[in-house]
């Protein structure tokens, strides 16, 4: 049997097979960031389906860090009964689960929270909006919020959780200089930028206790002007490692900034499959801590090749599973099909209209061969 189906865990959290669903937005939850029974369905359906460990949305751990419409929110203690269904739906199908936890920071919609986005330097080059330069009280606020929704996480029955220091998002942003033009503690040396999310994991690991998973997203390049290196990524995880994280899950790019953003289209070969797998390979060579990696994975054959090789622990997917959520299920039983979905990105253009993510392009495929609408959410 392929290594992708052996049983493996992270720090006590026992997982049956080496694929992760990769966090991503739904937009699926309220205007006020509340669970609903669609999300919690598509979550349950994941777990159905095979996956062994859902990473839930990116949620916002402060109104202030709200990016998207219907985004799943982890900000009060309001939250946590609908988030508690949700977890024990995937627990009855036999799934794991843990929380990505979020601030949009500079990529926060102002016509969403209301206030003005917090931007880590001063800076026009990414954001043309009105925005405020984070301060040292920021910080101490800012660090709460993340251990608050990490305690929340927990109470509502989360598996673990995942500090989201990808894509650009606030934590991302104080780790890319590109970003990053602060002059003081929080701003120019690595450890300096690195500051912040060490201030949040022994915030949240007081509250959660040593036996509780906490993961981080970080970039392996910004690949934007001035953006974090690999050279830099490697430094970070090495202190991310040492400090305690228990596993890293390794993207790359920012979000709007062209074909090196995170959900590339067009993967129509397994050449371009697994576009991070060169800078995961460096990862394994310099640190212990479990490696998952994402980024363009379709094809059963690469990824086993991936674990097979040693060049990363896990196996994470988004888009494939908006369209099948029981992939693995079907790999499982020997149909090594690589992955229906096209990577046209039409998927999320829904989500933008209030109807939550979903695979169009299948309802369109359906559509031309019964001459009916069919919607192919959570099928």
């Amino acid at each position: 049997m392929s290594k992708l189906f052996e049983e493996s865990s992270i720090n006590g959290m026992v997982l049956k097979n080496r694929f992760v669903r990769a966090a991503t937005w739904e937009g699926l939850a309220t205007t006020e960031g509340e669970a609903t029974p669609e999300l919690i369905e598509m979550m349950s359906s994941l777990a159905r389906g095979g996956v062994g460990l859902i990473i839930s949305s990116h949620s916002y751990v402060s109104q202030e860090g709200q990016g998207t419409p219907w985004q799943l929110g982890i900000y009060k203690d309001d939250l946590i009964r609908k988030l508690k269904e949700m977890t024990s739906a995937v627990h009855e199908n036999g799934g794991k689960i843990i929380m990505q936890l979020a601030h949009a920071g500079e990529f926060a919609d102002e016509q969403l929270t209301g206030r003005p986005a917090l931007a880590v330097s001063d800076s026009d080059k990414f954001s043309k909006r009105h925005v405020k330069k984070i301060t040292d009280e920021d910080v101490q606020r800012i660090v709460i919020s993340y251990s608050q929704a990490a305690k929340r996480a927990k109470e509502a029955g989360f598996d673990g959780i995942e500090i989201h220091s990808a894509h650009g998002y606030l934590l991302s942003q104080f780790l890319s200089p590109a970003f990053n033009r602060r002059q003081d503690e929080y701003g120019g040396s690595i450890e300096n930028r690195s500051r912040i999310h060490l201030m949040i994991y022994r915030a949240i690991r007081r509250l959660v206790g040593e036996d509780y998973p906490i993961f981080v997203k970080i970039n392996c390049g910004d690949f934007i002007e001035d953006g974090m290196t690999i050279d830099d990524s490697l430094c970070i995880a090495k202190l991310f490692s040492e400090a305690g994280f228990d596993a890293i899950e390794v993207s790359g790019g920012v979000i709007g900034t062209g074909k090196l953003s995170p959900s590339r289209p067009g993967i129509s070969s397994v050449e371009k499959e697994a576009y991070f797998k060169d800078y995961a390979f460096r990862f394994k060579k310099e640190i212990s801590t479990p490696l998952i990696l994402v980024g363009g994975l379709r094809s059963f054959e690469v990824a086993d090749k991936i674990i097979t090789e040693g060049i990363a622990d896990y196996i994470s997917m988004s888009r494939p599973f908006i369209r099948e959520p029981d992939l693995i299920n079907r790999w499982e039983k020997g149909d090594l099909r690589k992955a229906d979905c096209k990577s046209d990105n039409l998927c999320f253009n829904p989500g933008f209209e209030g109807k939550g993510i979903y695979c169009v392009t299948r309802e369109i495929e359906e559509n031309k061969t019964s001459g009916q609408h069919v919607s192919s959410r959570f099928s």
